[in-house]
């Protein structure tokens, strides 16, 4: 039986998951831009959840007996290759932030992030592409994915002056809608392998290797990034990753999925704007924009109403 308390926990920890999705932007932003290399650190950032991952799959009986349904449903093709290549899409929002967090600022890129989600969440679960049946576009969900591209404009207005930086927004735009085409294939894994552990643990494993692809293109094209930063903080980003999954599965037996998923954003968008505004970098216009995806995130959340019946 759910608790006005066991509810008040899930809410604190999506919101702290959407913090730590933050917090992760900006330190991947950071090491990228210290070692001039963005696709390394999100390489760093990916191995170091990879090896957490690994460990816990591999030494808990649920993750192996996940592995084993795995394994079976690929080999009796229940569960289709290209339903396994989420990492791909994950890794590609990691890059991201190792490439365009630190010049736009965590904010901004939050904005755009959550955007594209907004709209690709809508369009995902409209061609059902998940695991589950197709949902109509509603009118909340499609004013709601109006509101979040009108944000972004509002967040970007400040920058219409200085367009140097302003093509790397399309950067967490493409990342964020990649992110709605993600879950529905993790959603595919989680179903057929029974765990979440194991689902993340493949998306790490999968994003791995196409990172790894990547800096092989990168070091032979430009050469090796820059020496390693002594600050270890740089280092935990996958571990955030880890904890923004790990809020999702607690709070969402809680609180469900419409709750957990505007709590998460608030979070995000929240956290995103105290980090700016402790460096100074945040604007005016990205303070709006920051609000107004609130509000959307809230709309687009607005249950379906369904006509009686008897």
């Amino acid at each position: 039986m759910k608790t006005p308390s066991s509810a008040l926990y899930g809410v604190v920890a999506a919101v702290l998951g959407g913090v730590a999705l933050a917090v992760q932007s900006r330190l991947n932003g950071e090491l990228g831009r210290q070692l001039g290399d963005g696709v390394a650190a999100a390489l760093i950032s990916f191995g170091g959840g990879l090896v957490v991952l690994l460990a816990a799959t591999s030494a808990t009986r649920t993750g192996r007996a996940s592995a084993a349904r795995f394994r079976d449903a690929v080999r009796h093709r229940r569960l289709r290759a290209w339903q396994c290549v989420g990492g791909v899409l994950g890794a590609f929002y990691v890059l991201s932030q190792g490439l365009a967090a630190a010049a736009l600022g965590v904010a901004l890129f939050t904005v755009a992030g959550v955007a594209g989600q907004v709209v690709s969440g809508l369009l995902v679960d409209r061609a059902g592409f998940g695991p589950g049946d197709p949902r109509p576009v509603t009118t909340p969900r499609a004013v709601g994915a109006l509101l979040t591209v009108v944000a972004v404009g509002v967040a970007v207005a400040d920058r219409l002056d200085a367009p140097g930086h302003l093509w790397l927004i399309l950067l967490p735009l493409l990342a964020g809608a990649g992110l709605g085409v993600q879950q529905g294939l993790n959603g595919h894994v989680g179903k057929h392998s029974g765990g979440v552990l194991f689902a993340t643990t493949l998306n790490f494993g999968v994003g791995m290797v196409a990172l790894v692809v990547a800096e092989a293109v990168v070091v032979a094209v430009r050469g090796l990034p820059g020496p390693l930063p002594s600050d270890w903080h740089l280092y935990v980003g996958g571990l955030l990753g880890i904890v923004a999954i790990s809020s999702t599965v607690y709070a969402v037996r809680t609180i469900g999925v419409l709750m957990l998923g505007l709590s998460a954003v608030a979070g995000q968008l929240i956290g995103a704007v105290l980090l700016d505004l402790t460096s100074g970098r945040l604007a005016t216009g990205t303070v709006l924009g920051v609000a107004l995806t609130l509000v959307a995130a809230a709309v687009a959340g607005v249950p379906r109403r369904t006509a009686p019946t008897g």
